[in-house]
């Protein structure tokens, strides 16, 4: 049984991997298929991708884009959610800032260089007409355990994750939500690496065969809200409202999709040139 290695972030947009995985829907394919969490993001899914310890990666759009461009030997091959990520904008619930305009100039919690966090501040600090290169400071702090640390002492000031994983520590007066800031773009893609699709294509489109089966029908499975509120302790209510704005996709992204993604990222000066689409994406 051939062994393929996957990783993802540990969130409610995932679930339709675990239930594939657990009933084996994989194995009767002839595929051992192993999930890895990556609670430092797309970042450190970047960095796996390159080194070879995962094959596969359910990953942020603009982060697997712009790291493709800077060398990572991967491909798009799907989208995953159409549609945006909503990321709340975080302070300390003890925190002297009170609106956003506020955080001009302040030091933004990060997982990592190169990570959602990351490019989702600058397209924040552009959406309030900041300045890019002094209005912008970063700290560095891993995961969401490193940023609930990093803004209660202080070694940051805001933090950009997606607004219903960090929902529990709002409601548990951790952190204070000051506003949201939506990508402009689907939020996930699956990518994979380029050496491994190239041997590796049949495994891949059976993969995605499974897991687009199970995300068409998502939203139709019994209790499913429940489900994803007992295991991520999320409110029920929270929850309903995520599942009514979360929309998944079982086709490939499209070329005017890559082209905005890249004209921001370019204009942000986060990426040095955009590229054509087929050296993003490899459509199965």
């Amino acid at each position: 049984m051939k062994r393929i290695n996957i990783g993802g972030v540990p969130e409610h947009f995932n679930l339709a991997w675990y239930l594939t995985l657990k009933n084996g829907e994989y194995k009767a394919e002839g595929i051992n298929l192993r999930w890895k969490d990556f609670f430092g993001g797309t970042g450190a899914m970047n960095r796996a991708l390159r080194e070879g310890e995962i094959d596969m990666a359910v990953i942020l759009t603009e982060g697997i884009i712009k790291d493709i461009i800077d060398g990572n030997p991967s491909k798009i091959v799907q989208t995953f959610v159409q549609s945006p990520l909503i990321w709340g904008i975080h302070v300390a619930h003890d925190s002297k800032y009170q609106s956003l305009d506020d955080l001009k100039g302040t030091k933004a919690a990060i997982s990592r260089y190169g990570s959602g966090s990351h490019l989702m501040a600058y397209i924040n600090a552009q959406e309030h007409n900041w300045n890019l290169e002094t209005d912008l400071d970063f700290e560095v702090i891993k995961n969401l355990e490193g940023a609930v640390e990093g803004l209660t002492n202080g070694d940051a000031d805001y933090f950009m994750w997606e607004k219903f994983t960090t929902k529990p520590i709002v409601d548990d007066g951790v952190f204070r939500r000051l506003g949201n800031c939506p990508t402009p773009w689907p939020c996930f893609v699956i990518a994979v690496r380029e050496s491994f699709l190239e041997s590796n294509r049949d495994d891949v489109e059976t993969i995605l065969r499974i897991i687009n089966g199970t995300t068409e029908e998502f939203k139709t499975i019994p209790s499913i809200d429940k489900t994803i509120a007992n295991r991520y302790d999320q409110k029920l209510e929270d929850v309903q409202e995520w599942l009514s704005l979360t929309e998944w996709s079982q086709e490939v992204i499209d070329e005017q999709t890559i082209a905005t993604v890249q004209d921001t990222l370019l204009k942000l000066d986060i990426i040095p040139r955009t590229v054509d689409y087929t050296e993003l994406v490899k459509p199965l």
